[in-house]
């Protein structure tokens, strides 16, 4: 199979002096285990090419894709995409393609993983499956492969690659539930044993909930939790777009939120996932976005970049460009207190696994709406008593971590599944000084 950086480029040859030319193309496979029922019921792998090409002629932008790369497909493509741009109106705010720039040597890709076989996704299940008896597990195991080539016609050429293999599951009888996650550049490192006793664990936990009044009550939140709030910063407040539009909170410089808060962007880490460039071909780097409890930046595309008089900061999404720049392999600072220590530290509050079916009320103040699910406990005089049933919570964001508001931040960071899917967010558990519960799940 011809090398999807060799496609890019041969994309942008063949647009030739008609226009300006991007070309990024995708190869790889994505593969998925998945059980119900404490069965294997669904093995299934995907071969996949994503074929993308935009070009600008006076500032006429239009993008087409595909999936074939023979050359009469590709032409077609090219041909196809250049008609449209014609028809297309100028965009006064267009930037201009992404000029030469160094791409950081950056390999987040593991072969063991990209040739994981279903029999060894099948072990993690298994073990995942015999961490608890007499329940109804279920859940997946997956892994991916892709290689990602970009090619502009100012010069601009990169190439990337990246796996990733993710273990999720419950275990369940009835309507009593207990979830676990763990995802990771290499398939070596899913245990699905600890995934699974941590489900277990907290089905076990859960047995005869209880209704609870709405109320503010301290909490301590999983790592699930903590990344879902954390997608919603990023995709809502660290957003140059929003940010260009006042329709984000970020005020740059100033403290908003409390000082053990510490988050930032690394393609970098050590087993992040991601390529070293974004669909713009913009060289990622570190940024950070959250110092100490001050706001210190915005996540740009080239064109929000260039309406604030900024650089883009390598946070181009495919397709995404309507939306804006979103954080994509964000890190929040953790601490160096157990989870049983938070715990400990509170004489009545909760504690919750993972939410659910977050929406956003108010972009601005981030007040956002959602459920828990699948492990929420009471906490008393230091101890979890019982299980209460799921709740629904309308907070913002924002005000929960301020200053004053942040009693505790966990030593498990680890990436955790957030309210969008799996790999963007490494977060450790928060005991946090308040949440406001607004009812139960009925409304």
């Amino acid at each position: 199979m011809t090398e999807p950086a060799a496609i890019a480029q041969r994309i942008v040859d063949m647009v030739g002096d008609r226009a300006e030319a991007q070309a990024s193309v995708v190869t790889g496979e994505a593969a998925l285990t998945r059980f119900a029922n404490s069965f294997i019921h669904q093995n299934v792998a995907d071969t996949a090419r994503n074929i993308t090409v935009k070009v600008a002629i006076d500032g006429k932008v239009a993008a087409g894709t595909d999936t074939r790369a023979d050359d009469a497909a590709l032409a077609d493509l090219v041909d196809r995409t250049l008609e449209a741009a014609r028809l297309s109106p100028a965009d006064p705010e267009w930037p201009g393609f992404a000029p030469p720039a160094e791409v950081p040597a950056l390999d987040n890709y593991d072969e063991a993983t990209a040739a994981a076989s279903p029999e060894e996704r099948a072990a993690v299940v298994k073990d995942f499956i015999a961490a608890a008896d007499g329940t109804d597990a279920a859940g997946y195991c997956d892994t991916e492969a892709f290689t990602v080539g970009y090619a502009n016609s100012l010069g601009q050429a990169a190439t990337g690659r990246q796996t990733r293999a993710t273990v999720d599951g419950i275990h369940r009888v009835g309507t009593v539930a207990g979830s676990g996650h763990q995802t990771a550049q290499r398939i070596a490192d899913l245990d699905g044993a600890a995934v699974g006793g941590l489900a277990a664990e907290r089905f076990h936990l859960a047995a005869d909930p209880y209704d609870v009044k709405p109320g503010e009550y301290e909490v301590v939140l999983g790592p699930e939790c903590v990344a879902s709030i954390m997608v919603f910063l990023g995709a809502y407040g660290f957003n140059g777009k929003a940010l260009n539009e006042g329709q984000s909170f970020l005020r740059v410089g100033e403290q908003q939120f409390d000082q053990a808060i510490s988050v930032w962007d690394d393609p970098a880490a050590p087993g992040a996932l991601g390529v070293a460039f974004d669909a713009e071909g913009t060289p990622k780097r570190r940024t950070a976005f959250i110092e100490d409890g001050v706001s210190m930046a915005a996540a740009y595309d080239r064109k929000t970049a260039a309406k604030a008089g900024a650089e883009s900061t390598g946070h181009a999404l495919p397709g995404a460009e309507a939306f804006g720049a979103v954080p994509s392999n964000v890190i929040v600072g953790g601490g160096s207190t157990s989870v049983d220590e938070m715990i400990a530290s509170v004489d009545r509050g909760l504690y919750v696994a993972t939410f659910h079916y977050c929406r956003v009320l108010d972009p601005k103040s981030q007040v956002v709406t959602g459920l828990t699910r699948n492990g929420t406990f009471m906490i008393e005089n230091g101890a979890i008593t019982g299980a209460v049933t799921n709740m629904r919570f309308t907070q913002s964001f924002v005000a929960a971590l301020a200053e004053g508001q942040v009693l505790g931040l966990g030593d498990d960071t680890r990436f955790a599944d957030s309210e969008f899917g799996a790999g963007f967010v490494q977060a450790p558990s928060m005991h946090l000084a308040s949440w406001n519960f607004t009812g139960g799940a009925e409304g």
